[in-house]
């Protein structure tokens, strides 16, 4: 008989935990090994993962920085784990997750099973109705900035499993490697781009916002998705009240706002009680504001309702120019449906919840693009963009699914 293991792990949670991160996808890491290179000899990989997590010599890998531009100029910093470190984060996930759900805050909606950014948007859209003002809260670099005692404090609190706390304390002190190759030691944060990390996050602001919430403002009313908070007040005076006090408990947390993001808005009808500097915020792209809305009576009236944020809307006109559609004037119609149809649909599916006329406004670049690529496909179009259009519209009457936000169009012509 071989010598018992001190962490009961079994092959069966490796070899699941596997089939997740394959099915996530992702860059490789440090190593440069892909998730293709590690299934070339996968029965022996998963193996000595196991072995190790189960041994206790399991140790984490430097985890991969890699530097994403954002709108503002500024950059996002990714904190990329190996494919096995990835697999073991997901082994431990998979034991803590659930006996975290039982706790967590049902106003806390980010990467829960369940739960959704649409749900938490949604639920906002309700609340701004009922309230008349929103305070907008931004956590400067949270992600970056959770500190590693508090956070192993709140895991040791859920759970007495020896392996799971060991290991997570391992992947938060993982060295973190540079662009230029340098290793940087690890003394606070958790990394963006970590199988754990979100599980982790949310625990950290279940203490540190959650239930610091419910125990003191119980009667006001917040969405959260990881760090993008909302909360609902009945007045400017408790706005700002709450405001400071949630300042306040950022800073027992070592966390901090940021002031300059961070704003309080007005949510009612504007025009009735005179003009007021804030009556917008965005919350996971979408930008919630007044809104001319046709009720299902045909009444028009102006509402509090999202739709896709002017951000949201560059991001995705970003994208579509990134595919350089104008190049691919050896695909038909059909492989260009087949290539870009599914982000098409996704963006369709998320912001399409909301004011999909607008959704469609948003994508009509696409649209514009599309017909350059058939002014350049075929001869008999060539520098007639308009007649390319009035062809595309045909296709799009016989076709209409053929793109996932064509049928908008038929929509937005609908409710004007």
């Amino acid at each position: 008989m071989g010598k018992a293991k001190p962490f009961s792990i079994s092959k069966k949670e490796v070899w699941e935990a596997f089939k997740r991160v394959k099915s996530n996808g992702g860059a490789a890491g440090v190593d440069n090994q892909s998730i293709v290179e590690f299934e070339r000899d996968l029965s022996n990989n998963l193996y000595k993962l196991w072995n190790r997590m189960s041994s206790g010599s399991y140790l984490s890998n430097p985890v991969l920085r890699v530097e994403i531009p954002k709108g503002n100029g500024g950059v996002r910093p990714l904190g990329i784990p190996t494919v096995v470190d990835r697999i073991a984060q997901m082994v431990a996930k998979g034991r803590l997750e659930p006996d975290l759900e039982k706790v967590f805050h049902p106003d806390s909606y980010s990467y829960r099973p369940g739960k959704s950014a649409v749900d938490a948007v949604g639920v906002a859209r309700k609340r701004c109705w009922q309230y008349g003002w929103v305070l907008d809260l931004d956590i400067k670099g949270f992600f970056d900035n959770i500190d590693h005692e508090l956070l192993m404090r709140a895991v040791c609190k859920h759970t007495t499993c020896r392996w799971i706390r060991l290991y997570i304390e391992r992947w938060l002190k993982a060295p973190v490697q540079m662009p230029d190759g340098s290793l940087v030691d690890s003394y606070k944060g958790t990394p963006q781009g970590g199988v754990i990390s979100p599980l982790l996050a949310n625990l950290f602001l279940h203490y540190a916002f959650d239930l610091w919430m419910q125990r003191n403002h119980p009667d006001i009313l917040f969405e959260r998705y990881a760090d993008d908070v909302i909360c609902h007040c009945r007045s400017e005076t408790e706005a700002k009240r709450l405001l400071l006090q949630i300042m306040q408990r950022m800073a027992e947390c070592k966390l901090e706002l940021n002031l300059e993001k961070t704003q309080i808005v007005y949510c009612r009808d504007y025009r009735r009680k005179g003009k007021h500097p804030r009556v917008k915020f965005d919350f996971l792209g979408f930008s919630f504001r007044p809104r001319v809305v046709k009720a299902g009576n045909g009444n028009i009236f102006l509402g509090y309702t999202p739709a896709i944020s002017n951000k949201a809307a560059k991001a995705m006109r970003d994208v579509i120019r990134s595919w350089r559609l104008h190049l691919r004037s050896d695909k038909s119609l059909e492989d260009v449906s087949r290539l870009f149809n599914p982000i098409l649909r996704g963006w369709v599916n998320y912001y399409g919840s909301y004011s999909r006329s607008k959704l469609y406004r948003a994508l009509n670049p696409f649209n514009l693009i599309l017909a350059k690529w058939v002014m350049r496909k075929y001869k008999r179009f060539k520098g007639h963009q308009r007649r390319a259009s009035r062809w595309l519209l045909r296709i799009r009457k016989k076709s209409p699914y053929l793109f996932a936000h064509w049928q908008l169009a038929y929509e937005s012509k609908a409710g004007q």
